[in-house]
């Protein structure tokens, strides 16, 4: 089993939602991100989504947008985010990573080069989020032939019949952006998404993990009740930034996250 089978069903074992935790490599610096990345796991994050910084991430919010701006004005390169990885996964060896970008870097010096190089680093999944299932020959056959998760994106917007395109060739998880918009900006409503994790249960095996506007333990608690992922990004990037990219900031945020995560079910129960 990868990395992320074992930890979503462990954490099934455990009646309990991970906590998918997302900062952007190299915000403020790439030496600055394993301390970043550490303090992470450290505070209870089950899984690590790194962001690959991309001069026009459309998907992201003005946090995750300033974080890659910031990221890129440090240097930032893809062979430095490799190198996060490497360090990473020899201090973290069961904990997964995810990269998560935009495919002009990955591709830019084609698909089975990236494929080799991030799974040689120890990148458990990929999210490409301007490669949709239509054009997954751009991306996921290499990264499936390299033993990658290609994790893919379902939105408000995946109707029934679209569903079974965004699931073919998917694996490690399924992300549910829960709005229709960018990152950081809003929250959809507890019913809606719970609505939406059912429908999308009902036609995959693969685990359910909902981002986009998670800021807060009340929140994130509420998704964790109904999902089996939790993704928070732009607080967690915000926190950062705030502190001037001092890790325990994020860990303070995480920590709380990870608890109310870790009781939403019993609290349900009770």
């Amino acid at each position: 089993m990868s990395r992320l089978a074992t930890t979503f069903a462990s954490l099934r074992g455990e009646d309990r939602a991970a906590l998918v935790a997302f900062v952007t490599a190299g915000d403020p610096s790439p030496a600055a991100t394993p301390a970043i990345l550490d303090a992470l796991v450290a505070a209870g994050a089950d899984v690590i989504e790194l962001g690959m910084p991309f001069t026009d991430p459309m998907a992201d919010g003005p946090a995750i947008q300033q974080a890659d701006i910031r990221a890129l004005a440090a240097g930032t390169r893809t062979a430095d985010i490799l190198e996060i990885v490497r360090g990473f996964r020899a201090r973290h060896p069961a904990v997964p990573l995810v990269l998560m970008g935009y495919a002009n870097p990955m591709v830019a010096r084609g698909p089975a080069w990236f494929a080799k190089a991030v799974a040689e680093a120890g990148v458990d999944g990929v999210i490409c989020v301007d490669v949709p299932p239509e054009e997954d020959s751009a991306l996921g056959p290499a990264l499936r032939a390299a033993g990658v998760d290609m994790v893919r994106l379902a939105t408000p917007t995946t109707d029934d019949r679209r569903l079974p395109a965004v699931l073919e060739g998917a694996s490690g998880f399924l992300y549910y952006v829960s709005v229709a918009g960018v990152t950081g900006l809003q929250q959809a409503a507890a019913g809606s998404i719970e609505e939406a994790v059912a429908r999308l249960k009902a036609g995959t095996d693969l685990p359910v993990a909902v981002g986009f506007g998670v800021r807060t333990p009340e929140q994130a608690a509420a998704i964790a009740r109904i999902a089996d992922g939790v993704v928070v990004g732009s607080a967690i990037v915000e926190a950062l930034a705030r502190a001037g990219g001092h890790p325990q900031a994020a860990a303070t945020l995480v920590a709380h996250l990870a608890a109310a995560i870790r009781g939403a079910r019993k609290d349900l129960a009770a």
